[in-house]
This record gives structure tokens, C-alpha cells and sequence, in this order.
């Protein structure tokens, strides 16, 4: 009961300091407190609640719920300012930020919302000027009205990066709006799938995030089959549909002829990454503490994954989004190899990681480990002996929930496989 009467009074106390709270010293205290975070960067924003309007720079950053579905909300995500905003739409840039900053930062951002039907997409003057800020090249300027005051809130969601106050829209205005050529002629192009459009925007360069928001947005697709999709679907879909079609060229290389481990730390979570040997095969394990987003009450550590053979998954993966984010950067890793191998990700989730900061953290962090200078490494026994070495949990309880080590202890493949070469 201590520790709850003690976070009431912060909150009191906190209060009395809105609108106008700082970073003092009383709210750092307790910034590992994912409540009073939240709490305290909602009070940073509370300024905006008492608008009815709104006027800035928005970072070509759009969302679309899936609450109502069909019937769904579709908007900008606007900062009360004005310039080079892009960061603020754009995860690939984040890599090296804290928690704190990247909720520090997306908190400034201020969700319009109008209801409209997910076929909707080329009817009626905000679906078309949500469209214009999707396929925008850089951040344009955006004036919303409001037609009920901004909820003073910071959502924070497990496949989504987070964002400020949210209110509904009586009007919008977008000006200013430079095309990216790219995603334009994905848009003319009504004869396209999206898969198609996808991929090809991928191939040319373009960030997953952008793409991620022009398939929310309806913006790829054969001409009337296309429609507006939740932010979190297209966020998963589109990490599946790009590592699939990278796999596709994976399988066509020779394997790896040694197993590459690569460690890095970062946002609290360990990530150890193995690429061995063999046949395409991938799994992801998560290792959540105590205290964690996803174990806040736990006693225990929990522990779960999902897997994949040669020829995929025909389920939905248990761990979500996470999985084929990982996959995708793993993919890249590989077709940059121009090797095929089975792939592990080992991901121990300390207490430091307080709350959900989007499944980026995922790629971006698979990504950043996978750019470090990797050990080489030559035997299933030298894995295991390697991840005890930069884990917490012991090499038993990795094995007890991995298929893959499981397999590759009971069949020995690596260490025959070293002992030919």
C-alpha cells in the first residue's frame, strides 16, 4: 500500500505543476514508473487541450484505427510546430534514443480524428488530404480544428510507436505538400497489386516506415480493391510481405559455412543473434522480465516464441509483430551475405524497458545488432557456451524453449557439417 499511496501523492503533486511541469527532480525519481511517465508527458502537452485548433509542421505521419471496423478514424499525428519535423514520423532514425526521448518526442505529436469507411479512400476532402500528407516527400503544413477539445492522453500500443492527445476534426487543411515521386507512381499505378507496389518501393529504396503508411493509407492496390487498413495491420503486414520476398532469393544462396553470433544491448533488451548453417529456418525468443511490459505483475521470468521451417508459417505468429519484423531484418542480413542459414534471435527484456515503444524497436534493434563485427563460431556447444557468457538466463532454459537448438542438439548438424569443412 506504501508504494501506491507514494504514487498518488506524485500524481497530486503533479498536477499542481501542470501545465507548466518540468524535468525536475520529483519526476525523475519515478520516471522507471510507466504510469507517471506516461502522466508526465501528457501534462507537457496539456498546453494544447485548451485549443480548438491546431497548426504545425505534420511529419507525413498519419493513423488509422481499427476500432468500429469498417467504420474506422483516420487522421494526421501534428506537432504544434514548424520545420524539418521528419524525425518524428520516421522509427530507422530512432535506433539510438532512450525511452524516455522517444515518448518525449512522439508526446508532441496530436492525433486528428475523422470516421470514415475503409473503401472510402477516394471519397471526401479528408480522406484526400490524408492521402496528400501519405505520398508527401517531407513534412507539409497542417491546420486542424477541432470539434471536441484534445483528450489528454499518450497512447502507447505494442505493434505502434507511441503519440500525444487525440481529438476529433471538424475540418483540415494541407499545404505545401511536395510529392515523393516514388510513392506517387505506386499511387497512378491502378494496375498494380500492393504487394507489387511493395516490393518494387522497397527495391527503389524507401523506407519501410514510408511504405508502412501508404498502405494505410490506400494508396497501393488494383483501383477499386483498394482501402484504408489499420496502422497495425499494415505495420505487420508489410514486414511480412517484404521478408517473404526477400526469402525468396534467400533460398537460392548456399548456405553459411560457419555460425556468426552478434550481441548487442540496447532499450534494456539483450540481443543475441545466431546465423548458422543449413537451411532456412527462423526463430524468435523473447525473455520477458519481471516489472516488463508484457510481465508487469510477473514473479517469474517469461519466456515464449514462435518458429518457422523452410516453407514458412501457416499461423500467425504467438509473439505478434515482433516476429516478422525480426524476420525482415534478418532477411536483408542475408541477402547482403548472399548466404542462407537458419536464424535465432535471443532477446532478453530487462525491467529497464517500461513500456511499448512499437515492434521498430524490433527491426531497428535486429538491424543494429546485426551491423556489429560478429564472432565466429563452430560448434551447437560453442553457442551455448557464448550466449551464457552475455545472457542472464542459463542455456538450459533456452533449450527447453527452443525447437531449434532442440533439433540441432538431437541431429549434431553443425558439428558434423564444421567437421567436413
Amino acid at each position: 500500500m506504501g508504494a501506491w499511496v507514494e504514487r498518488a501523492e506524485m500524481i497530486k503533486e503533479l498536477n499542481t505543476l501542470a501545465p507548466a511541469v518540468k524535468r525536475s527532480d520529483i519526476v525523475y525519481r519515478h520516471m522507471r514508473d510507466p504510469a507517471l511517465l506516461r502522466y508526465y508527458y501528457s501534462a507537457k502537452t496539456m498546453k494544447l487541450l485548451d485549443r480548438m485548433d491546431l497548426s504545425g509542421s505534420a511529419p507525413t505521419d498519419i493513423f488509422i484505427g481499427r476500432f468500429g471496423y469498417p467504420k474506422v478514424s483516420i487522421g494526421p499525428l501534428v506537432p504544434p510546430e514548424f520545420g524539418d519535423t521528419s524525425i518524428l514520423g520516421m522509427p530507422e532514425r530512432w535506433r539510438h534514443m532512450s525511452i524516455e526521448d522517444v515518448v518525449n518526442m512522439r508526446s508532441r505529436l496530436v492525433r486528428g480524428m475523422h470516421t470514415t469507411n475503409i473503401h472510402d479512400v477516394e471519397k471526401g476532402r479528408m480522406e484526400e488530404l490524408v492521402r496528400d500528407l501519405a505520398i508527401a516527400e517531407r513534412p507539409a503544413e497542417t491546420e486542424m480544428n477541432f470539434a471536441k477539445r484534445p483528450r489528454m492522453s499518450v497512447t502507447m500500443l505494442d505493434e505502434v510507436q507511441p503519440f500525444g492527445p487525440s481529438a476529433k476534426m471538424s475540418s483540415m487543411e494541407v499545404h505545401n505538400v511536395k510529392a515523393d515521386r516514388k510513392i506517387e507512381s505506386r499511387y497512378t499505378d491502378t494496375d498494380a497489386t500492393a504487394k507489387t507496389s511493395m516490393i518494387e518501393l522497397y527495391e527503389r529504396g524507401v523506407p519501410v516506415s514510408k511504405i508502412m503508411k501508404g498502405l494505410s493509407a490506400g494508396l497501393f492496390g488494383m483501383g477499386a480493391n483498394r482501402k484504408f487498413v489499420p496502422t497495425r495491420w499494415s505495420i505487420t503486414a508489410v514486414d511480412d510481405t517484404l521478408g517473404k520476398a526477400n526469402l525468396e532469393e534467400v533460398k537460392g544462396y548456399e548456405s553459411l559455412d560457419s555460425i556468426q553470433a552478434y550481441y548487442h544491448v540496447s532499450l534494456d533488451n539483450r540481443w543475441l543473434i545466431f546465423l548458422i548453417p543449413g537451411g532456412w529456418q527462423y526463430e524468435s525468443i523473447e525473455a520477458w522480465y519481471p516489472k516488463t511490459v508484457w510481465n508487469e505483475n510477473g514473479v517469474d521470468i517469461s519466456i515464449y516464441g514462435s518458429y518457422e521451417g523452410y516453407n514458412g508459417r501457416k499461423t500467425y505468429a504467438e509473439i505478434g509483430g515482433c516476429y516478422y519484423s525480426g524476420r525482415l531484418a534478418i532477411t536483408e542480413k542475408m541477402k547482403m551475405l548472399q548466404r542462407q542459414g537458419m536464424a535465432l534471435i535471443l532477446r532478453e527484456v530487462h525491467d529497464g524497458y517500461i513500456m511499448p515503444v512499437g515492434v521498430w524497436n524490433v527491426r531497428e534493434h535486429v538491424r543494429d545488432t546485426l551491423q556489429v563485427r560478429p564472432d565466429i563460431l563452430h560448434t551447437v556447444t560453442d553457442m551455448l557456451n557464448y550466449a551464457q557468457a552475455r545472457l542472464e538466463i542459463g542455456a538450459k532454459e533456452w533449450i527447453r524453449n527452443s525447437r531449434m537448438l532442440r533439433d540441432l542438439l538431437s541431429q549434431r548438424r553443425i558439428a558434423e557439417y564444421v567437421a567436413t569443412v
